[in-house]
């Protein structure tokens, strides 16, 4: 299905993104308050510093070198350690104790973003990209945390201590002073946001050429298997060079605007510096001003244009850190297809009767899967689902477990509509053992004790005897600690789906969804868990979407799907005497299963 574009659009950067951080800095008043007391302090102490070091230097001036210049700037001298010292103070408590705001907005945003994700339908996480994602949601996180820190503490100040510098220079000196450290300042902001502005979108093509590169390189290597099969590293290695040759120019592109931009900054930090001393040393020579007026003017223009170099710096960043959060805010902007009512209800399971009425769908609009299914499961029944591929079996799984929502039509549990119920509930109810089984990457305790987190270790293990998974564990040297590898590469096809079954049942649910559940398994394996299965069927409603038939023989009800239709149902028995649809492909399978014979004997 095609997916609605975000709200936030690319070609631009939007401030209003700020706002959503306003909830992570009101959570902890007290701490910004403190954070802000420690902002004035440090800010009055480095606005004071150029007046005592102005007297420091008079008094030295006026003593002309005798016994007296020790004596007379001591005090001002041990004045000036102090406040120094006490500038850098508040400034480390201010960022210390706003470092707990910015990490707690960091874990929150990002939690957020998480759980987001999971709540996102199948149809979204089947058209993104692994590596492409999680370098946008790394990369939007760091930008959080740089915009909390800089934006609070480091623009909003350096503008009121520019202003401050500003008045104190007309007040004590002339209007000449301030106008000149004004016209700089004007200047500096105005070419910093227009440039940086222009460099915008070098930086975003830098971002874009990045997480397509990581997720080209993600992508080949969980198919690791499929390239080794065709012999396709070359490919692979072309593919993913041209992918850092598009990196690598917008590399280039980004450091040379950057280099740019950095020129422009200091040639106005240097002409306006410069015009500054020129003035002052004129008004010294006329006698107009003293020498520590003179070092004051010197200390006052650093003091501006030093944090204010540091205010294009992080004006750049705010910049690049909105460009970064941008596609992470748009990850919260998608809604998902299939969402809960405002207030859905609790799935309540009496018998566990399932009710499929005159169901409807398709993938597309213009592509009908399903043509009107109708059928029912009984409490305690098997039902099997068989046809040919792509005749919508394994649709009917999903629809059940609303990764996606019935077009026409509706799907019962005990007579209650699954789109009115929660689908945390509605999932809670219902076991499945996928056809394509992943793993996470942790032992084969923990993935089997994935179908109930909070079960024992005897649970754990007798969920894997029922699953016939105890005979391989006991030949491996760590036994149900074995690590199974990135998304169970390290085990076979069977032995996955063994660990997939012993996870469901574990899980004990009311319904049982078996999806080609055992497809990957040997003959022996198959006839120990089929055993298994069938005493677990007694005590749950069971669906069966099954590719051999010879695994479903002893359902109650066979429903059998072509072209989005069933077009027979009935027990076994009754099929293969129909004569049908079924019929035909016992046969051809009871063939397959013969010539299969033939060929292995000796």
């Amino acid at each position: 299905m095609p997916r609605p574009k975000s709200a936030v659009a690319l070609e631009d950067v939007h401030w209003s993104a700020l706002k959503s951080l306003i909830p992570y800095l009101l959570e902890f008043r007290r701490q910004v308050f403190l954070a802000l007391l420690c902002l004035v302090g440090a800010k009055v102490a480095s606005v004071g510093l150029p007046f005592l070091l102005k007297h420091i230097v008079d008094d030295l001036d006026a003593a002309g070198g005798t016994a007296a210049a020790i004596a007379l700037p001591l005090g001002l001298l041990l004045a000036y350690g102090f406040v120094r010292f006490s500038s850098v103070l508040f400034g480390e408590l201010r960022d210390t104790i706003f470092g707990r705001v910015t990490e707690r907005a960091q874990r929150r945003i990002g939690l957020a973003v998480f759980q987001h994700l999971h709540r996102l339908d199948l149809d979204y996480h089947l058209n993104r990209r692994t590596g492409g994602l999680s370098r946008d949601i790394e990369r939007g996180n760091s930008g959080i945390g740089f915009l909390m820190r800089f934006m609070v503490f480091n623009i909003v100040p350096t503008l009121v201590e520019i202003a401050m510098v500003v008045g104190l220079l007309w007040w004590n000196y002339s209007v000449g002073f301030a106008l000149l450290v004004m016209g700089a300042v004007v200047t500096y902001i105005v070419f910093s946001v227009v440039a940086t502005e222009w460099r915008t979108r070098f930086v975003r093509e830098l971002n874009q050429a990045e997480s397509q590169s990581s997720s080209r390189a993600v992508d080949s290597l969980l198919n690791y298997e499929t390239v080794k099969y065709f012999g396709n590293e070359r490919h692979e290695a072309r593919h993913y060079d041209a992918e850092l040759a598009e990196w690598e120019t917008a590399r280039r592109k980004n450091r040379l605007s950057l280099f740019g931009l950095n020129a422009g900054q200091a040639l106005i930090i240097a002409a306006a510096m410069c015009g500054a001393m020129i003035l002052a040393a004129v008004h010294v020579t006329r006698g107009d001003m003293t020498i520590g007026d003179f070092v004051l003017i010197n200390a006052f223009m650093m003091q501006i244009f030093i944090p204010l170099n540091f205010l294009g710096f992080v004006y750049r960043e705010m910049k690049g850190s909105l460009a970064n959060i941008e596609k992470m805010f748009s990850i919260l902007d998608v809604k998902p297809a299939i969402e809960d009512h405002v207030d859905p209800a609790e799935l309540t399971i009496r018998d566990g009767h399932i009710a499929f009425e005159n169901v409807r769908f398709g993938y597309r609009p213009d592509r009908e899967i399903l043509k009107g299914v109708s059928f029912t499961v009984a409490p305690k029944q098997k039902v099997a689902i068989v046809g040919a591929s792509g005749a919508g079996k394994s649709t009917l799984f999903k629809l059940l477990f609303r990764f996606y929502d019935v077009t026409g039509g509706r799907i019962l549990i005990d007579g209650q509509d699954i789109r009115a119920v929660s689908q945390d509930s509605l999932r809670r109810a219902i076991g499945v053992v996928p056809q394509d089984t992943v793993l996470f990457n942790q032992s084969i305790l923990e993935n089997v004790r994935y179908g109930r987190v909070g079960a024992s270790d005897e649970e754990v293990m007798e969920a894997i005897r029922h699953a016939q998974l105890d005979d391989f564990i006991a030949q491996l040297p760590e036994g149900v600690d074995t690590m199974v590898g990135e998304r169970g590469l390290k085990l076979s096809g069977g032995e996955k789906q063994r660990v997939a079954i012993a996870r469901a049942l574990l899980k004990r649910p009311p319904i049982m969804v078996f999806d080609e559940a055992t497809s990957s398994l040997d003959s022996h394996s198959e006839q120990g868990i089929l055993k298994a299965l069938a005493e677990i069927s007694r005590e749950q409603t069971t669906l069966v979407i099954a590719h051999r038939l010879s695994t479903i023989v002893d359902a109650d009800l066979i429903l059998v799907l072509d072209q989005g239709q069933v077009v027979e149902e009935g027990s076994h028995s009754d099929l293969i005497s129909a004569d049908g649809h079924y019929a035909s492909l016992w046969r051809m399978q009871q063939r397959e299963r013969s010539i299969d014979a033939i060929s292995l004997s000796p």
